[in-house]
């Protein structure tokens, strides 16, 4: 069996993982082949000594937790699809210990904030309205940056006020679209109709001057400019729409799941974050607001 012949063939058909990931996926697992050849090992013949032994070369080499963390998942997914193919009789990665992660907050933005940037934007400019739908978009449904710069026209039910969204994996979820949202994105239609679209670009919601949708590096430095003329000094970038999106809904009580579901998490510890960011806010605001702390103060 060419072991990582056939992992491709997973990734890709049973897993339906886009190329990105499975290229990414099969860069670590290379990563675990070239330590076992020094080691003059078989990857079917992996012990969990072998596996610390790998991972310590990662720290030695300046791989950070979240990129051990990384390596580690694409590793546990390679054994478990040897056992399924009966190559190997134990998954040598059941007893690894899982990569610390260090507890990182994202930054999230108010409505107020939100509302500073899209005010940032001159709507007399060609771009303009397009742009301020992209921001109200992004940040009424959560997207990744990629999932927008990827959405079709024909994945828009703004009738039924919602869309639909292939996220990773090529996995395809429905999510609720605000009223204001849908609103912006009418106003950028006006303009978008009497566009020279390119051939095969037809289908895209956002599209550059000459007809052509666009990238994410277009967004993230867009989104940065208008941060930067609304006076927002926070580091900010797409993702920080979608955390905003996803922290509104947890404040304004919603389930944990639902906000799951709609983010596209494939884990419930991925949303698990916007719980711990909900319980830093509260605590600042108790220590600014509550009148034990101001008696201290004053």
């Amino acid at each position: 069996m060419d072991v990582i012949k056939s992992f491709r063939q997973y990734l890709r058909l049973q897993r339906a993982y886009s190329q990105n990931t499975v290229e990414a996926y099969l860069g670590d697992v290379a990563k675990l082949l070239t330590y076992l050849e020094g080691q003059g090992k078989d990857i079917r013949q992996t012990t969990l000594d072998d596996l610390h032994g790998f991972i310590a070369t990662l720290a030695d080499l300046g791989l950070g937790a979240r990129s051990r963390a990384r390596v580690i998942s694409a590793i546990r997914t390679l054994f478990r699809f040897l056992v399924e193919e009966r190559e190997i009789e134990n998954d040598p990665t059941e007893l690894l210990d899982p990569i610390t992660m260090p507890q990182h907050l994202p930054e999230v933005l108010s409505v107020e904030e939100i509302d500073m940037i899209e005010g940032a934007i001159d709507l007399s400019k060609w771009e303009g309205q397009r742009n301020k739908a992209i921001i109200e978009l992004m940040y009424s449904c959560g997207l990744r940056v990629s999932e927008l710069v990827e959405l079709k026209m024909s994945e828009l039910f703004l009738d039924e006020k919602f869309i639909r969204v292939i996220g990773k994996g090529s996995k395809e979820r429905l999510i609720p679209i605000s009223n204001q949202a849908i609103k912006e994105l009418n106003l950028w239609f006006i303009d978008r109709n009497v566009m020279n679209i390119q051939p095969g670009e037809i289908d895209y919601v956002f599209l550059n001057r000459r007809g052509k949708h666009l990238t994410r590096t277009m967004i993230l430095i867009m989104i940065k400019q208008y941060a930067k003329e609304a006076g927002i000094e926070k580091n900010i970038s797409p993702h920080t729409l979608r955390h905003s999106f996803a922290t509104s809904l947890l404040e304004g009580g919603a389930d944990l799941r639902a906000i799951q579901e709609m983010l596209g998490h494939e884990s419930i510890k991925t949303t698990e974050i916007y719980t711990h960011l909900d319980t830093s806010r509260l605590r600042e605001e108790i220590l600014q607001h509550h009148p034990r702390n101001i008696r201290q103060k004053t």
